[in-house]
């Protein structure tokens, strides 16, 4: 069991952005994300939020897109392995659902594996959203 102390982080400093990266390369979802992929996603993203060990290591990631009012898009919450059911994954998703903006946001969505589906329901996520599709444009060819 992690008992360590763990900070919160909304803004990541280069060594994280790297340490980032390579989270990413140990999912399937994210492996083979480029450096320089990791580093226009982050120029992109309107929240993140991260825990870091006492040596400033990179342990919990979540990103949020929103235009601040109707819409925002929960991704890539990640966990290091060796903190997985510490509790890191539920402090991510605490930290967006008590942000000043992102708690008042008409809708806050995800998309997740089936088996995530009860993980995300505490925060009161759910499957129903009736009348959406979920669609996907896949570019041919990258930048």
């Amino acid at each position: 069991m992690i008992t360590e102390p763990l900070r919160l982080i909304t803004r990541l400093e280069e060594t994280h952005a790297a340490q980032l990266h390579q989270l990413y390369q140990h999912e399937w979802w994210t492996r083979g994300r480029t450096r320089e992929d990791v580093e226009r996603m982050l120029a992109g993203t309107t929240y993140v939020f991260g825990f870091c060990t006492a040596d400033n290591r990179l342990v919990g990631f979540a990103r949020v897109l929103t235009d601040g009012v109707f819409k925002g898009i929960v991704f890539d919450v990640i966990v290091a392995s060796e903190y997985r059911r510490a509790g890191v994954g539920a402090r991510l998703m605490n930290a967006i659902i008590e942000h000043p903006v992102l708690s008042t946001v008409r809708h806050l969505e995800l998309y997740c594996l089936p088996e995530m589906v009860r993980f995300y329901e505490k925060w009161r996520f759910s499957t129903q959203v009736s009348g959406v599709t979920y669609m996907r444009r896949i570019m041919t060819s990258p930048r």
